[in-house]
């Protein structure tokens, strides 16, 4: 590949991620993902980058009431210039990540050279939705509608069903036991709390200052599951099927937080001085039955290797975002991977997933 066609990240930040009804209950996921593009801007030094960034790409899942062009909103708090485009993406769970493609393609195709791509969620503000108030409940009950639920957790293609319904279908097929679930989320907690206590985060957190009654609070880490309630994991019923194995505790946890990452040309960077951090050398998706979501980084992953010319052992290290433990468990049987290359720092059994900032989260950390 040609040096102009090379695609770079030059500085990945992101907020600390805040329990539902937490931390940030207050906090709208643009003023978030105003922080992340912020750090990401600040941690290039004396380079200021502003005024030659080209586009800004936010996922967000959760829009509703947040107000118009929410990744606008987010540039603005993140003080880049008014002229640069803003777009928001929903793609579920993936839309972070496929924001990184996103300016990734533009720079192939030189129609930039420079942009920041991230994602953004506060499920604790999403907003319940009255669908008939428009025009009137004409006779018999209303019905509130949980935007959360309706639009990041339940599967569009078959209405009521649950995107945990759908892992516990995926657990039965493949044979993964409530224990190997378990266990995988008791060794994501603990490994977060490591990452945390050793200040493995420090570089990749951007802290989120918060004002109430007049008084300033800081946030500078995770809002982690204590370690001391982990006996508790084995113990919890099944969350979505009686019969099922998929828990509260080895799902990912409801959660707000942003992510973003300054994504630009080798050229770019080295007209402007600007340091990589990685290189990107190629990219994948796979879509495939939505009920079968759960499997879909296993053809992704194979795809991508098979891009860059890559055997699956030529990886030290994935991170495979836990939207349920048994997804990196999937993928971990499928591809023959040990569990001391995956999620080495904990994933979002331990840090929470906020949908939109989740695909981005995970390609900071790593």
């Amino acid at each position: 590949m040609a040096a102009s066609k090379d695609v770079m990240i030059y500085a990945a930040k992101r907020t600390p991620f805040g329990d539902f009804l937490g931390v940030f209950s207050k906090t709208p996921a643009p003023v978030l993902g105003g922080v992340a593009i912020e750090a990401v801007l600040g941690a290039l030094g004396n380079s200021d980058v502003r005024p030659l960034l080209e586009g800004v790409f936010m996922g967000c899942v959760l829009p509703a009431g947040l107000g118009q062009a929410p990744a606008r909103q987010a540039a603005f708090h993140g003080t880049v210039p008014q002229n640069v485009e803003a777009v928001t993406l929903n793609k579920v769970c993936g839309a972070g990540l496929r924001t990184v493609m996103m300016a990734q393609h533009m720079i192939q195709a030189e129609a930039g050279q420079l942009f920041i791509a991230g994602g953004m969620e506060s499920m604790s503000r999403a907003p319940h939705l009255l669908s008939a108030s428009r025009t009137g409940v004409k006779f018999g009950h209303g019905q509130i509608i949980d935007h959360m639920v309706c639009d990041g957790l339940e599967d569009a293609t078959a209405p009521g069903t649950l995107m945990g319904t759908l892992a516990d279908r995926t657990a039965e097929k493949y044979g993964i036991t409530r224990d190997a679930q378990d266990d995988f989320c008791i060794a994501s907690v603990q490994r977060a709390h490591a990452a945390m206590t050793e200040g493995r985060f420090a570089t990749e957190i951007a802290a989120v200052k918060l004002n109430a009654r007049g008084k300033e609070t800081i946030i500078t880490h995770d809002s982690l599951p204590a370690l001391d309630k982990l006996h508790k994991v084995r113990t919890l019923s099944p969350a979505f099927d009686p019969a099922g194995t998929v828990t509260a505790a080895n799902s990912s946890r409801l959660s707000d937080g942003a992510a973003a990452l300054l994504v630009g040309s080798r050229t770019a960077g080295e007209a402007h001085g600007l340091a990589p951090q990685a290189r990107i050398v190629a990219t994948a998706t796979h879509s495939d039955d939505p009920a079968w979501f759960t499997v879909a980084p296993v053809c992704a992953i194979e795809q991508v290797c098979q891009k860059a010319g890559w055997q699956i052992t030529d990886v030290d290290l994935f991170e495979i975002n836990e939207a349920f433990a048994v997804v990196p468990l999937v993928a971990m049987q499928a591809l023959t991977l040990s569990h001391e290359q995956v999620n080495v720092w904990g994933g979002a059994c331990a840090l929470g997933h906020p949908l939109g900032a989740s695909g981005a989260r995970v390609l900071v950390t790593l």
